[in-house]
């Protein structure tokens, strides 16, 4: 065996052991994801509470206009995820995919949960999280966005709504605030893109412009334009909407966005 092929046999087995480590740390990274998640998910909604606890949860002011009011009561099952970390704005879960997750949302950072976990220790994963331009008590519009993870965590199971059939199977999907735990119907499954700013199309991720009944409609209407397929499913002015949206790759800058709105 000459030099040269001796050379390129010792190149090949360097990049095997390389490529193999990568897998190994992608997997264990993976897997300690999950456990993290799924522990979350088994938190018990009979945490101590009160002065056993070092001190009972506080539930943030709803608003400035708000915090005049009576403070709202806190759901069992977060006050301790709060204690924890009190990034925590919700929880979201879909029937039948992997989602089961808390949304999360940092008043300093809009984009601090594409990179950390629950406990603020860096993940590729990260976790859902609201729209920078949006807020839990505030606002007809929420914006959530997650990964597209190839291992089918994260958002990825929401490509499932591609399928008409799987959104017949599963019409709504369940999005707890702090206070409260409601029902959303779906009202579309859209493709869509990241844009430019230049670009004059719609863009279901400007929730921000969505102020007026004029402007909820033609929301509403652009979203219907777009949809996959027919829900059946509409909303109006005054209704709460939840939008999902994670990364699409048939097309450059791709997005699969869910929306849906309350049950009255």
């Amino acid at each position: 065996m000459n030099k040269i092929k001796k050379i390129l046999i010792a190149f090949s087995l360097v990049l095997l052991v390389f490529s193999l480590a990568g897998a190994a740390d992608y997997f264990l990274e993976d897997y300690q994801a999950r456990k993290h998640l799924e522990d979350l998910a088994k938190q018990p909604e009979d945490s101590p509470t009160g002065s056993d606890a070092g001190g009972g949860a506080t539930a943030p002011p709803l608003s400035d206009e708000k915090a005049e009011e009576d403070e709202p009561v806190m759901l069992p099952k977060f006050q301790e995820l709060y204690r924890r970390n009190p990034d925590i704005i919700g929880w979201l879960k879909i029937e039948d995919t992997v989602i089961d997750y808390p949304v999360m949302q940092n008043p300093q950072d809009g984009e601090y949960y594409l990179s950390h976990d629950f406990d603020k220790k860096e993940s590729k994963h990260g976790l859902p999280f609201l729209d920078v331009h949006c807020q839990i008590d505030d606002g007809d519009i929420l914006l959530i966005h997650g990964h597209y993870i190839k291992s089918g965590m994260m958002f990825a199971d929401l490509m499932k709504y591609k399928e008409e059939r799987f959104y017949q199977e599963h019409p709504t999907f369940q999005f707890s605030t702090l206070y409260e735990t409601a029902d959303y119907e779906i009202v579309a499954v859209i493709l869509s893109k990241v844009y430019r700013k230049a670009d004059e199309v719609f863009k279901y991720y400007q929730v921000e412009k969505v102020g007026t009944p004029a402007e909820f409609d033609s929301y509403i209407q652009n979203v219907k334009q777009l949809a996959l397929y027919d829900t059946g499913v509409t909303a109006r002015y005054g209704d709460k909407l939840v939008v999902l949206s994670t990364c699409e790759y048939s097309t450059e800058n791709g997005r699969l966005a869910v929306i849906a709105c309350k049950r009255q």
